[in-house]
């Protein structure tokens, strides 16, 4: 597997908690972010590793 993480996908709500934003700054700001989403249905998700690998940009 590839580093920087899994292909798990997060719900905006568990992005939210790990980020330590609320689920609406989430769901606002992830283009701007440029966080990757994956949509189910009509459901936004994020890939695990997408999540990492903006942190690993922006922080680190």
């Amino acid at each position: 597997m590839p580093q920087g993480g899994s292909y798990r996908l997060l719900t905006p709500a568990e992005v939210a908690e790990w980020l330590q934003v609320s689920e609406m700054t989430i769901k606002n700001k992830y283009r701007a972010w440029g966080i990757r989403p994956q949509k189910v249905g009509r459901l936004l998700r994020f890939r695990e590793r997408d999540v990492i690998a903006y942190l690993e940009s922006k922080y680190g």
